[in-house]
């Protein structure tokens, strides 16, 4: 069976060799896309339909026209992507909180006290370290439970003065996240709202509100639960995983809930169960984006983490090596084509989140207080499953997959840090014109372009260009599989670049770990501007998503939006259908927020053009 080309050339030989079907094989079925759904003219909220807007027959059997069913199905999409990421917020601040009212172990004491004064908690110097974990917990969780009419508190502490002003001027300032998605959803609705510029200017509030809390505070409550990022090199791919322990594979992106398992499978306890049943001790396998998440704090969880192995469509392969005893899952990115090969190679699945449970797992949900129960169930299940399945299973790890340098560990703080607790080296870099500007390239993975091919392509076309490639998400293991994080990748780069890096000791792309970590490129952005005393938009900054892939990632994307930056993508997402949507989103919505749109699928052009944005914005800035 034909399977697509991915940019992973070793990845790609290794799962043409299983004769296993995996995604990578089901893209050859699926090839022909239904026209109406790529345009989002298809409605189907009523029994009247499901409605196809043509030339023939413009609107639907309601009256309803293709700018509203276009804008009412991105609406939509949007609302279910912010729900995902604010469903992550809550939980991580939930766990925070169930952790400081049980006095539990907090690994970020020192970021925690940060985040109390950004936050603005009063009498934060007086209270325990508990007490702050309560309250910070609290406040976060009474703003994503506020009303729609009261708008979040925080979203002004998060975001630079002159960003704030222009969500305000353009009366986009979300409510209560929570109550936001809700009335998304109902204005979605049959025979509700028609304005498709108003229901385009909600997803601009679903964006600020997805990315300031599920992404930018998800990963600071992480860092105070888990330890914050060091900047460190580690190992990528499948060489990481080890068949002489037994092995729990994660996919994700709930770091928290992990925090009491991965403590106890390094205690002497655990260790010794592990060994009377005939391994070293246990090993967990990095994949998807909570296995990005371990990456990047790996300085604090080295004993018990492997290391990550690739992103949501490597994941497949991974269970096909027949190493891998346990896969525990607690949010999306676990693609139901693992079922069946879980079945197959014998894997037991555990889920650990009601939304998140996955046919034939067991599910045993997770609650902090419940935490060192259900970790003791998660390592009897390993051990059976160790002991039961390794005589049956052939085991095929390719050792030669991946790379054993990679840098990661980078997050706002680190990276200040390591630049000698300063921006100016970096403005300076940038001022001096050794790098031109930097391009975000994150974001998800996704088959039907090639797996990782488009990202990969683009990516090494900008840093040709002088352009500093910062990477969050599913990208982050496709360019780290491929060598791109590796120091030796300065080699790839321009002549201005590659001197930076190699006297730097670091490669031109920078890994930040997950989706997640968008949020942290946005810190960094908001600092650099606030430093320069301009708003985002002026940044020679640009943002790529280049192989997005579901919901989440147009929730991502609205983020980028709103704070006025210019958004490529190599595939549309499903608005071509109406000229209006696509109008406002690529050429209007730049002076309304500076951000817009640009679809390119040549990583050539693509790189041309954001090129080409960053020497306007340096020209603009007097550089």
């Amino acid at each position: 069976m034909a399977i697509c080309p991915s940019a992973d050339k070793k990845l790609e030989q290794y799962i043409a060799t299983k004769g296993e079907e995996t995604s990578f094989h089901r893209v050859e079925p699926q090839k022909h896309k239904c026209t109406f759904g790529l345009q989002g003219i298809c409605c189907t909220l009523c029994s009247n339909g499901p409605c196809k807007i043509t030339k023939t027959a413009p609107r639907g059997v309601c009256g309803a026209n293709a700018d509203t069913i276009v804008a009412r199905n991105f609406l939509r999409a949007v609302a279910a992507g912010s729900a995902c990421y604010i469903h992550v917020i809550e939980n991580a601040a939930k766990n925070l909180k169930a952790i400081g009212e049980k006095e539990g172990t907090l690994k970020g004491e020192g970021k925690l006290q940060e985040l109390a004064e950004l936050l603005h908690i009063k009498e934060a110097e007086t209270m325990t370290v508990h007490q702050k974990a309560i309250e910070v917990a609290q406040k976060i969780l009474q703003d994503l439970y506020k009303p729609r009419e009261e708008k979040m508190e925080l979203v002004k502490v998060l975001t630079p003065t002159k960003r704030y002003e222009k969500w305000q001027d353009l009366n986009i300032l979300p409510g209560g996240a929570k109550s936001e998605v809700f009335d998304s959803i109902v204005k979605t609705s049959t025979n509700l709202n028609s304005d498709p510029i108003d229901m385009l200017l909600q997803t601009l509030t679903l964006g600020i509100s997805t990315g300031l809390y599920g992404l930018t505070l998800t990963n600071l409550v992480n860092d105070v639960i888990m330890g914050e990022p060091v900047i460190r090199q580690a190992s990528v791919g499948f060489k990481v995983v080890d068949e002489n322990y037994i092995n729990i594979m994660i996919t994700g992106h709930q770091h928290s809930m992990l925090a009491d398992l991965q403590d106890k499978l390094t205690t002497p306890e655990a260790i010794a169960q592990a060994e009377a049943a005939g391994a070293k001790g246990f090993k967990i396998i990095g994949s998807t984006c909570v296995g990005q998440d371990l990456q990047v704090r790996g300085e604090h969880c080295q004993d018990i983490f492997a290391g990550h192995t690739g992103n949501n469509f490597t994941s497949e392969a991974l269970i096909t090596t027949g190493a891998i005893d346990l896969l525990l899952s607690e949010f999306n990115c676990t693609v139901p084509g693992l079922e069946p090969l879980t079945e197959k190679y014998q894997v037991k699945r555990i889920c650990l989140d009601d939304v998140a449970r996955t046919a034939g797992a067991t599910y045993q949900p997770f609650t902090m207080n419940q935490a060192e129960a259900l970790t003791d169930q998660i390592i009897e299940s390993a051990i059976k499953s160790y002991q039961e399945r390794r005589n049956q299973i052939r085991i095929d790890i390719p050792t030669d997959h991946g790379h054993d340098d990679v840098v990661t560990g980078l997050s706002e703080k680190s990276l200040k840090q390591f630049l000698g607790h300063s921006w100016k080296p970096l403005i300076d870099l940038i001022a001096s014109g050794k790098i031109k500007g930097i391009a975000a390239v994150v974001g998800c993975s996704n088959v039907a372009l090639g797996h990782d091919v488009i990202t990969v392509g683009l990516t090494q076309e900008l840093i040709q260009k002088d352009i500093l490639v910062l990477s969050a998400g599913c990208s982050s293991g496709g360019l780290e599989n491929v060598g791109l994080m590796s120091p030796a990748a300065a080699s790839l780069a321009s002549d201005n670049l590659r001197s930076v890096c190699e006297s730097l000791g670091i490669p031109p792309v920078l890994n930040f770990g997950p989706c997640l970590a968008i949020g942290r490129l946005e810190m960094i952005a908001a600092e650099l501007a606030e430093a320069l005393a301009i708003d985002i938009p002026q940044l020679p900054l640009v943002l790529s998503a280049p192989q997005w892939l579901e919901e989440q990632a147009l929730a991502d994307g609205a983020f980028g939006l709103a704070l006025g930056l210019p958004l490529h993508l190599a595939t549309a997402p499903f608005i071509t259908g109406s000229e209006t949507i696509t109008k406002v989103l690529t050429e209007d919505l730049k002076e309304i927020t500076g951000g817009y749109i640009i679809i390119e699928s040549s990583p050539a052009k693509a790189a041309k053009e954001l090129s080409s944005i960053i020497e306007d914005r340096r020209a603009a800035l007097g550089l």
